[in-house]
């Protein structure tokens, strides 16, 4: 049985789904927000620091192996419920919290690993949501784009490993970073500028682990770049969540956009 660590996004619904037609047992521990999984009979709402509860939870229904899907929202040490487990791992957790978004996700699965759980990769069953090398539209970036390009990858490069950072807006000479508020609110926070130009490059954070967290895009990601006046999307070769993906390209094809994966 594999265990679900779902969060928000539509992409733990397409690994759920795709679970169900394969018949593979699983168990989900829902993250999200709003506890979308709560009609699940097989789903469980739980909160991080309650570590015992988890591992228990786990172990009953013989889970060794897990995945992390979706947006989990960094906890609220100061709302945290936590049990003896969660007291006893308490001071690694508030350590990661200092560094950063990617050093509390990291410090779950080093426990998760101590714990003799293995956290596998979140498309281990949907590689198909992955996309490759290449560019997948009619359109492809000019000369300004791929300038524009160069001067993202080179800020990306420079950020903070354990940051949030994934996404970051080029248009000329300005640039924008994506906040803890994410890639929508950082595609609306443009909206409003006049110069109908520019790239949306979603990388990984650097030194980020493969099997979570990876760079998420789909259908309303382009919808927004479009409202903003971007000309394309840039991704990593096999490091990205792309979802939609005959819609999103047959609406960049109809709205002369790119979707580049490098």
């Amino acid at each position: 049985m594999i265990g679900l660590f779902f969060g928000d996004t539509d992409f733990p619904k397409l690994i759920l789904k795709k679970l169900k037609k394969t018949k593979k047992k699983y168990l989900i521990l829902d993250l999200s927000r709003k506890n979308i999984f709560n009609k699940d009979t097989k789903s469980f709402r739980v909160n991080i620091g309650q570590f015992g509860s988890i591992l228990k939870l786990l172990r009953k229904n013989k889970c060794n192996k897990v995945i992390f899907a979706g947006k989990i929202d960094k906890p609220n040490l100061s709302k945290l419920k936590l049990d003896m487990t969660g007291i006893y791992y308490l001071p690694r957790i508030i350590k990661a919290y200092k560094k950063g978004d990617a050093a509390i996700l990291k410090e779950l699965i080093n426990i998760l690993n101590f714990e003799k759980i293995k956290v596998i990769k979140s498309t281990f069953f949907t590689p198909e949501l992955s996309l490759k090398k290449g560019n997948y539209t009619k359109d492809k970036p000019t000369k300004d784009d791929l300038s524009d390009i160069k001067k993202g990858e080179f800020i990306l490069k420079k950020t903070n490993p354990l940051d949030h950072i994934q996404a970051i807006i080029v248009r000329e000479n300005s640039i924008f970073k994506e906040t803890s508020k994410g890639t929508k609110n950082l595609i609306k926070k443009i909206n409003k500028t006049k110069i109908k130009r520019g790239v949306l490059i979603k990388y990984p954070k650097k030194k980020q682990d493969m099997r979570v967290d990876l760079p998420t895009v789909g259908l309303n990601t382009l919808k927004d770049c479009k409202k903003a006046g971007l000309k394309g999307i840039v991704l990593k070769d096999k490091q990205n969540i792309f979802l939609e993906k005959n819609k999103c390209v047959n609406f960049a094809i109809k709205n002369k956009m790119f979707i580049l994966v490098k």
